[in-house]
């Protein structure tokens, strides 16, 4: 399928706030409330858009320690790694990467007691060689 200048800009409002109403998205790009939502409804038919999910406020985790926990796997070892991780709820995020390691993972715990706990779990999944952690410190802006 091919994505429009137009559907970029719906996709990008979409990201800021998906519930937004279909007038409210309509007025801020300038279009018909149904030409909005015929559009919501193509990219979500054809699956451009995924599905919808919560952002969880700063706030609501004051005090969370977030890490970016990146991941070596063994050959042949990264299908059952990933379904390890997948089971673990403090991982928000994974990622294949490029580079030194296979895979970051994103892992949110309230204590750094729980993060090294945390680490110590993945690094112990039949099929990591090793981990590197990386303490995220502040975000300075969120998509």
């Amino acid at each position: 399928m091919k994505i429009t200048a137009s559907d970029q800009q719906l996709l990008t409002v979409l990201r800021e706030n998906a519930r937004a109403s279909t007038a409210d998205i309509a007025r801020r790009l300038k279009l018909s409330r149904t030409t909005v939502q015929s559009r919501i409804e193509r990219l979500e038919r054809e699956g451009v858009i995924g599905g919808y999910t919560v952002r969880v406020n700063d706030t609501a985790e004051r005090g969370h320690i977030r890490a970016h926990i990146m991941i070596t796997v063994l050959p042949k070892q990264m299908p059952a790694v990933v379904d390890a991780l997948r089971a673990m709820p403090e991982v928000r995020a994974l990622h294949s990467v490029s580079g030194p390691f296979d895979l970051v993972a994103m892992g949110v715990v309230p204590t750094a007691a729980e993060m090294d706990e945390l680490t110590d779990r993945i690094g112990a999944i039949d099929g990591v060689e090793r981990t590197t952690s990386s303490i995220i410190l502040s975000a300075k802006f969120e998509r």
